[in-house]
């Protein structure tokens, strides 16, 4: 299952071909996403010129399959603002391909912004819908300090629950909610139902494929230097394939990170690895092969970790 900080597998979007070998992972992930969404909407390269024209904007065919190939990327001001209107006419939320063509933050440089959904999950899409539907606006002035997760899996092998606490800090003022994104495992699940709130109380909440997310205010409004935390369970209801892995992505930098998962002492696994990923576009790099203890608990931790994915992944016998 997965997180904005999240959990969770989806399907691949078939890659680039072998023209976008070699080029950086931010020019191909604009260059798929624009692909994707043209497909979808049925339009011609010629259709979409077309369009872009009646709204004064002058792109060539040529220019747009350079564009959707990773043959070429916008970067002057009028072709940055072309695909601006792109959004518009593929009916894309605000920022799904501009956001992309900024430059990505690099490890350990500070005020980077937020890495972007594409770069956390195959789809952003059902991410992007849903966070365009709520108040994100107290993002930037937060700094998050600590994130616990527990993830508790049954004698069945299926997810039984998710425990979650965050302690966050204002960087300004009048900050007064967070958003958090969870995902199932396979978009055909039902997404992870919300449970028992601690320090918080439930805003807004939006489903999308097999996605939640969920506005959680504070106990009050935060002037900057204040703390605050945020404790909230998760179920999985249904009948849900076996889980052979737990990860949380990072769209935003935090201090310090610590993962429990538990098995059922009845229903252990053979193996279990710990597990990096800097975005999607990359493949899993397992760091450390794990022990599971007596208690049927393993744990990762992590300081500074700048965005990206990590994870456990594990086998059963």
């Amino acid at each position: 299952m997965g997180i904005e900080d999240d959990m969770g597998e989806v399907p691949r979007i078939p890659r680039a071909g072998n023209a976008s070998r070699g080029r950086s992972s931010g020019s191909t992930e604009f260059s798929t996403a624009l692909r994707m969404a043209i497909q979808e909407s049925g339009l011609t390269l010629e259709s979409l010129r077309n369009r872009l024209r009646q709204r004064g904007i002058r792109v060539s065919a040529a220019t747009l399959s350079y564009w959707q190939g990773g043959r070429s990327r916008p970067q002057r001001p009028d072709s940055i603002a072309a695909v601006g209107v792109l959004e518009q006419i593929l009916e894309l939320p605000g920022g799904a391909l501009t956001e992309l063509l900024r430059p990505r933050r690099r490890r350990g440089q500070a005020g980077g912004g937020p890495l972007h959904p594409a770069r956390l999950w195959s789809d952003p899409r059902p991410v992007l819908t849903m966070l365009g539907g709520l108040d994100r606006s107290s993002d930037h002035r937060l700094e998050w300090l600590s994130v616990h997760d527990v993830y508790e899996v049954d004698a069945d092998r299926r997810p039984r629950s998710l425990a979650v606490r965050q302690v966050v800090r204002a960087s300004g003022d009048d900050v007064d909610r967070v958003v958090a994104v969870h995902r199932a495992e396979a978009e055909t699940d039902p997404p992870p139902a919300l449970g028992d709130l601690r320090h918080c109380r439930r805003g807004r909440v939006r489903h999308e494929m097999g996605f939640v997310a969920i506005e959680l205010f504070f106990d009050r409004v935060l002037a900057r230097g204040d703390t605050a935390v945020v404790e909230y369970e998760l179920g999985f209801p249904g009948d849900r394939p076996i889980t052979r892995f737990y990860d949380r992505r990072f769209r935003h930098p935090v201090r310090e990170y610590l993962a429990i998962v538990r098995f059922d002492r009845r229903m252990l696994p053979a193996r279990c690895y710990r597990y990096e990923r800097d975005t999607v576009e990359v493949p899993r790099r397992r760091t450390a092969e794990l022990w599971v203890g007596s208690s049927g608990g393993v744990h990762i931790t992590k300081s500074g970790m700048d965005g990206g994915i990590i994870g456990l992944e594990w086998e059963w016998e």
